[in-house]
């Protein structure tokens, strides 16, 4: 099986019956392998398979290796994790709001395929495909969208806001053994820079007991208080807009189902306040608050700690006063905030760092 060559991450074996690839990730993804078609057989292995191929191929003129097909493994764990393609947080340009909101399935979908181009996309194929197995945000953003047509055909009366809000505070986070997702790149615990609330879950999400919603004027509230012209935003809004010079507007109040916490870098403790609203859309519940600070620089203090719903679409506010101390530049640190009511938890994740 003699090395011929090195092409992009793969290496080209001299087979029987032709040429074959090995096609080897150039960083350790653990065992994220993407399938993809080839103009010739290939075989994807992770890293550290590549590397022992290689050796193996280099230590000895003779080398030989056996493919053979095991059939289709389910349960393969840890499932998911976040791919080295997910779009990652945070967004500079945009303090106040995490992101990303969720995370998706996204590698390896078995997807629909064009016949104008071949499954390769090289000019040089003539094979045609119905489906290909395709990976990317494109494929996480289709399961996402589908289960927001699902969530306005069983809540029609719900605005974009409140299905997001749906979306996210049901995500999980966590594996069934308890522990946290990881991110394929490092192999250590997902951060919600990461992957925001969490992965999606197509049955919570239809009832989420409670949700965080948002109107047009919150988010015109919302530039207003990143300082927008009203020239930059009719960009976003085709109306005359002026922000009312007299109104105090407070980027920590966007009625957001996550929270992104920038903390000044003068010394010292530092306090800062962000108000929500919940509107419930379950059953009448009485929900009770707990928070996590993966630091002991932050802590979190919610008032009030508990809330009573007796009716749908019943608003409650609540404020989450963050203290900081001693905490160096340039540090990011996460947590979350839970909102426990008979079968419901609503469910938002935290970033708080010092700029």
């Amino acid at each position: 099986m003699g090395l011929v060559s090195n092409v992009r991450k793969g290496m080209v074996v001299k087979a029987a019956g032709g040429a074959e690839m090995i096609l080897a990730n150039t960083v350790y993804h653990l065992k994220e392998l993407e399938s993809n078609f080839h103009l010739i057989p290939t075989v994807v292995v992770n890293k550290r398979a590549g590397d022992a191929i290689k050796s193996y191929i280099a230590s000895d003129n003779n080398s030989k290796a056996k493919v053979t097909f095991q059939g289709t493994k389910l349960g393969v764990q840890p499932s998911p994790m976040v791919a080295r393609f997910s779009s990652r947080g945070p967004t500079r340009d945009a303090l106040y709001v995490l992101k990303p909101d969720i995370i998706a399935p996204g590698v390896n979908i078995l997807a629909a395929w064009s016949g104008r181009r071949s499954p390769t996309a090289e000019q040089d194929d003539p094979r045609r495909a119905e489906f290909n197995m395709i990976s990317g945000t494109s494929m996480a953003c289709p399961h996402v969208s589908g289960l927001a047509v699902l969530l306005k055909i069983a809540h029609p009366e719900w605005s974009p806001a409140a299905m997001r809000s749906a979306l996210m505070t049901t995500a999980y986070n966590t594996y069934k053994n308890g522990k946290e997702l990881l991110d394929v790149v490092t192999g250590k615990p997902a951060t919600p820079f990461d992957l925001g609330a969490g992965h999606v879950d197509p049955v919570s999400v239809l009832d989420p007991g409670l949700v965080y919603d948002a109107t047009t004027d919150d988010y015109l509230s919302f530039l207003c208080a990143l300082n927008y012209s009203s020239t930059l935003i009719q960009t976003f809004y085709n109306k005359t807009f002026e922000c009312d010079k007299g109104k105090k507007y407070r980027p920590e109040d966007l009625n957001y189902p996550s929270f992104e916490v920038p903390l000044p870098t003068a010394a010292g403790r530092t306090i800062v306040k962000y108000t929500r609203t919940l509107t419930n859309v379950g059953t009448p519940e009485t929900y009770k608050v707990s928070t996590l600070s993966k630091t002991r620089a932050v802590t979190m203090v919610v008032e009030p700690e508990e809330l009573t719903f007796t009716k749908e679409n019943e608003k409650k506010v609540y404020t989450v006063t963050f203290t900081a101390t001693s905490m160096p530049p340039n540090t990011t640190q996460f947590g979350r905030l839970e909102w426990s009511g008979g079968k419901y938890i609503v469910s938002s994740p935290i970033a708080f760092f010092l700029g």
